[in-house]
């Protein structure tokens, strides 16, 4: 199978690619920000709503957060149904 033509134009012109990633990459998030809503979502369990907290999180408070609710996963699993 050969490889897609834009993937020969973006080897060839690196720096030119990057900077189109980054544009449209800025775009895309500029545009789902744009509504005010941002939610994460962990095995299908709402996790953080920037509509109920107002903010979005950090990096720091975004791992901690994944890192309790991986925790507590676990933590349900090893209980035994009866």
């Amino acid at each position: 199978m050969e490889a897609p033509g834009i993937w020969h134009w973006s080897q060839q012109n690196k720096i030119y690619a990057c900077m189109m990633v980054f544009f449209l990459s800025n775009m895309i998030e500029n545009q789902c920000m744009s509504t005010g809503a941002f939610e994460i979502t962990l095995n299908d369990v709402p996790v953080w709503s920037k509509l109920e907290s107002g903010h979005l999180p950090s990096m720091q408070q975004l791992v901690q957060i994944l890192d309790n609710e991986m925790k507590l996963n676990v933590h349900m699993d090893s209980i035994p149904l009866h």
